[in-house]
């Protein structure tokens, strides 16, 4: 019966240990925790048993300074006429409340392009997705707020595309995430700048990491090609007084991207006169004033916007003339 006993208390002491180490931090006792000791003895002196304490000893933990940061794009990110968001995770994998300065570098060996970082920004309400004016935006190089230990904050970094960048190029961001308190090899003393109150000790991820944010250019290029046909008052199509000549302005957008704000303008020639409610984008008529559509015609000739156009796509735009 006693044999079952113990080997039922031995079980549940193994249990409890197995539980007690799962649910540990990452990093351990949370900085500036006070670890105390009094040991006891007993002994007996004839016929009394005395038992004594000696003097309690404490221990402040110190503050391990340790860090984490990993890209949560599944695939490079496509880049263009807007601006791209590359999205990064930090985790505080100390003890200890810290803050950390992060930094953006698009200067990587093999890229196609360097991204131009427009700004950092905390993902202030913890959706993942990046809002403008909701988010709080943060200089290249500025230091995040404090991060209890075991927790983590998403990072934005804002990009844009460079002018030189051709399409389907590639390239790379390194974002870098050091612990303010200070970095150094694992095992620098930082005395007295712990959480806690004590020293901050730098762990083996010497208090620093640093994560890839992959992009992919997706740019449009556009050709331009102008044409005319002309019908004289004979039937025939010769540029004579009083000929009729149409003008034919196409718009193609080659590449895997987009621009965007295109717009066509072309003068009266001289010598002609415009003809009145001729002006078309794709066959469809547009008015010659400046209204709610795209075209319009003044004195500086006519001017029809396409706004973005996606690779693989033309748009075409006529109008007619009469020679005087």
């Amino acid at each position: 019966m006693n044999k079952t006993r113990h080997t039922l208390t031995a079980s549940a002491l193994i249990l409890s240990v197995l539980l007690g180490a799962h649910a540990a931090r990452a990093a351990g006792v949370t900085a500036g925790t006070l670890i105390e000791n009094t040991a006891s003895a007993s002994y007996t002196s004839g016929a009394a048993t005395t038992t004594i304490r000696s003097n309690t000893v404490t221990v402040k933990v110190d503050e391990l300074l340790d860090v984490a940061i990993a890209s949560l794009d599944a695939a490079p990110q496509s880049i263009g006429p807007a601006t791209a968001v590359l999205t990064f995770q930090v985790t505080n994998t100390g003890n200890g409340a810290e803050a950390f300065k992060l930094t953006a570098d698009p200067v990587i060996a093999g890229n196609g392009f360097a991204a131009v970082v427009q700004t950092l920004a905390i993902d202030s309400n913890g959706n993942g997705v990046y809002e403008p004016g909701v988010d709080a935006t943060l200089t290249n190089g500025g230091t995040s707020g404090v991060i209890a230990p075991d927790a983590n904050l998403t990072v934005f970094v804002v990009v844009s595309l460079p002018a030189d960048a051709t399409d389907a190029e590639t390239s790379q961001v390194r974002v870098t995430a050091e612990a303010a308190t200070g970095t150094g090899s694992p095992g620098t003393v930082f005395a007295r700048q712990g959480d806690g109150g004590g020293d901050a000790v730098v762990g083996a991820s010497t208090a620093q990491d640093d994560a890839l944010g992959a992009l992919i250019a997706r740019v449009g290029a556009v050709t331009l090609t102008k044409s005319f046909t002309i019908v004289d008052p004979f039937g025939g199509s010769q540029p004579v007084p009083g000929a009729i000549v149409t003008f034919s302005i196409r718009a193609d957008v080659a590449g895997s991207g987009s621009v965007s704000d295109l717009r066509i303008t072309d003068g009266i020639p001289t010598g002609t006169n415009y003809r009145t409610a001729t002006l078309k984008l794709d066959g469809s008529a547009l008015s010659d004033a400046a209204d709610a559509d795209a075209g319009v015609v003044s004195t500086a000739g006519v001017e029809v916007a396409l706004g973005t156009v996606n690779g693989g796509g033309s748009r075409t735009v006529t109008f007619s003339t009469t020679i005087n």
